[in-house]
């Protein structure tokens, strides 16, 4: 049996065939996260064709729901350690552990000023070395205040005994704003580490390349540029875009993946090609503009203000890629060789963030809806879906 496990201010573990209560849903406003136009999603590939079909019945769901935590305040990422714990990020300034089961009442660590948590800013991205076990690094992405300036920069943190230390300043001076921030951390196949950044609501700086913002970024793990990176001398990965939240590999074509919030809808999976623009302000959705990369598939007319994101390695849904959406309340699922999208969960937990495979197979969903645009119960924020027993 597989479990899906939700962080939402409680956490949940979803069971096959198990259909548990309807939770409240979120109320998204505004053309920041989760703007534009509502109602049931529609994936709408490339060529403007609909895509999505309905979904989000237990029975079509092969996995049983549990919450793992819950009174949170607003989870953002999470990581598992080898050793079975569990850190996720909380956006005002907290990093949080779960080991055995058990929320820890202490954090691993809390920041302060200069530290700033305004609008979609403060304590985002999440990633843990892939040496952990030996070197107890943690990457994290966070707001702080330069003056009258908000910006945001990438840290090392040293672990030991449930608590950190920042051992390092990797990159600072990343444009930010009350608004597109993205904050998305992850290291890719190749050992580099993975940053996305918003537009800091000045949209011209997605073309500008002396600018970080409306980037994707890559450094080594120590901030030093790679020298394989297409533009020389500088982190910058690829260009043109928005708010990219979500970043995700195939695990078997190694192939980076990007989920983009639209300015009104039309929000975007996006193919990320090294040194590829992707056309924000000039293109979005279904533009098209030469030497600028369309979306492989876009929300249309609808909104799913889409965030973190995985593929699944095991079970069913194996090699699917998973997004969770913020206005949308739900999760797509899609099939990376068709572009088909289905939706899944609509509405049953509101707000979700993002959602992770654990190495047994497990999905974790943490929701957002004590965000400021969401309508939360008193439980929320939660983690759901605890880690998962594949069936044979």
């Amino acid at each position: 049996m597989k479990w899906l496990h939700l962080l939402v201010g409680g956490m949940l573990l979803l069971q096959i065939g198990c259909d548990l209560p309807r939770e409240r849903g979120a109320i998204g406003f505004g053309q920041q996260e989760g703007g534009g136009a509502s109602g049931p999603s529609a994936g709408i590939q490339a060529d403007g064709a609909a895509s999505a079909r309905p979904g989000g019945k237990w029975a079509d769901i092969p996995y049983r729901a549990e919450v793992v935590a819950n009174r949170l305040n607003v989870p953002w990422e999470l990581v598992a350690a080898p050793d079975g714990r569990l850190f996720f990020s909380e956006r005002p300034g907290s990093i949080r552990v779960i080991q055995d089961g058990r929320l820890l009442e202490d954090p691993l660590i809390s920041f302060s000023a200069p530290f700033l948590s305004e609008g979609e800013g403060g304590l985002l991205g999440l990633a843990l070395d892939p040496q952990f076990a030996e070197n107890h690094w943690l990457y994290a992405y966070h707001s702080y205040r330069q003056g009258e300036q908000v910006k945001n920069r990438v840290i090392r943190l040293k672990e030991a005994g449930n608590k950190a230390r920042v051992d390092n300043i990797l990159l600072d001076g990343i444009p930010g704003n009350l608004f597109h921030n993205g904050g998305r951390l992850s290291i890719g196949p190749d050992g580099y580490l993975y940053i996305t950044t918003g537009d800091a609501q000045d949209p011209l700086l997605a073309q500008d390349l002396r600018s970080l913002a409306g980037k994707i970024l890559r450094l080594q793990r120590d901030g030093r540029i790679p020298p394989d990176n297409p533009f020389p001398g500088s982190p910058v990965y690829s260009m043109g875009h928005r708010n990219p939240q979500g970043l995700a590999w195939h695990p078997r074509t190694g192939d980076l993946y990007s989920s983009e919030h639209g300015q009104s809808a039309r929000d975007e999976l996006n193919r990320i090609i090294a040194g590829a623009n992707y056309g924000w302000p000039l293109i979005e959705g279904a533009e098209r503009a030469e030497q600028l990369q369309p979306p492989l598939v876009h929300s249309g007319e609808e909104t799913w203000a889409p965030s973190g994101m995985t593929f699944v390695t095991k079970g069913p849904w194996q090699d699917r890629l998973l997004i969770a959406n913020l206005r949308g309340q739900q999760l797509l699922l899609v099939d990376p060789q068709s572009l088909s999208v289905r939706p899944i969960l609509q509405e049953r937990y509101g707000r979700i963030r993002t959602v992770r495979e654990a190495a047994d197979g497990s999905l974790y969903l943490l929701t957002n809806n004590r965000d400021g645009r969401g309508r939360p119960s008193e439980a929320d924020d939660r983690i759901r879906l605890r880690p998962i027993a594949t069936e044979p």
